[in-house]
């Protein structure tokens, strides 16, 4: 008896040992505080991937740009540094301009029309990452984007020379045609940006600008709705490869868990974080005739220039954007 107690304990100790050696963990890099919706969002994923492969598979999220900075996530992906990681995809809209078909300037200004948008450009983008050696799991989108400023301001003439933060080429280049001075400045260096007087202004939604704090440097948030940029989350091609078709198909089921919670939290969060400005101090509103009407028309340069770059692959989501 006690020798096949022993064989058992010892079987046991052996199988124990084998799942251990078989576990994987995986690190994801955020660039976004922990409590931000998209970080949230990204929490429960990880979660859920790991719960559904029993510890096979465990998933690290690191808030806050604390593992890598925002510029550096992508790239950590695709060179294996990290297997999986999650990015705003209109930040890199100058290494492909189908990363900025959701930064567009007014060709969609809803969750509604924005879902329609990406329905269509989606399997484009995806390809595009896989071009770049990742395997795309799922997005989000941001709440519409407002514009931020630190005085009020009744027309895009009042704009010039203000120091205003870019975060991709789309920012980058409204803040050249209204007269800005873009500054690059990644999300998690902003409130200190801000504070030390390196940007005076920017473009962004309310959930940004509530996380934050920003009221404590910044006076107004104009309701514009420029457009709904989205954060994606990749894997390594190489790491995606690598994995049993159990878990990737746990990841998938967690992916599209993933993408309809964070789309509803980012509706949801929308009214909070208005509300929160508000409460912070800040005066939110609608922008005047005169700046709508500038900004938009910025938008339509902007526009035939993102098209000039995107040639075919991206007249074509456009058009059928617009056809139905």
């Amino acid at each position: 008896m006690k020798t096949i107690t022993g064989l058992l304990a010892a079987t046991a100790l052996t199988a124990a040992a084998t799942v251990a050696a078989q576990a994987e963990t995986w690190d994801m890099p955020l660039a976004y505080a922990a409590t931000n919706f998209h970080s949230e969002t990204a929490a429960s994923f990880a979660a859920c991937v790991t719960e559904g492969t029993g510890g096979e598979l465990e998933i690290v999220t690191h808030p806050s740009g604390s593992l890598y900075g925002g510029a550096e996530i992508k790239r950590a992906v695709t060179t294996g540094q990290v297997n999986i990681g999650e990015r705003l995809l209109s930040a890199h809209q100058n290494e492909n301009p189908l990363y900025g078909i959701d930064s567009i300037p007014f060709l969609v200004s809803s969750f509604d029309e924005h879902e329609a948008l990406w329905d269509i450009a989606e399997p484009a983008v995806s390809d595009a990452l896989a071009e770049d050696n990742l395997h795309y799991l799922y997005s989000v989108p941001w709440p519409p984007q407002g514009l931020y400023m630190n005085k009020a301001v009744e027309s895009v003439d009042d704009l010039a020379g203000v120091k205003f933060r870019s975060y991709s080429t789309a920012t980058a280049r409204m803040a050249e045609l209204t007269g800005m001075l873009p500054v690059q400045v990644e999300a998690a260096e902003l409130s200190q940006a801000l504070a030390t007087g390196v940007a005076e202004s920017f473009i962004s939604s309310g959930a940004t600008g509530y996380d934050r704090k920003v009221w404590e440097q910044l006076s107004h948030f104009y309701v514009v709705d420029a457009w709904l940029p989205r954060n994606a989350i990749f894997v390594n091609m190489q790491a995606w490869d690598g994995l049993s078709d159990e878990t990737k198909a746990v990841m998938e089921g967690c992916a599209a868990d993933a993408a309809a919670a964070g789309l509803e939290a980012s509706k949801a969060y929308t009214q909070f974080t208005l509300d929160g400005l508000v409460e912070g101090g800040m005066e939110v509103g609608p922008a005047s005739d005169a700046l709508m009407g500038g900004l938009k028309e910025i938008g339509e340069t902007m526009t035939t220039e993102w098209l000039e770059t995107a040639g075919e692959d991206g007249a074509a989501i456009v058009d059928a954007y617009k056809g139905q």
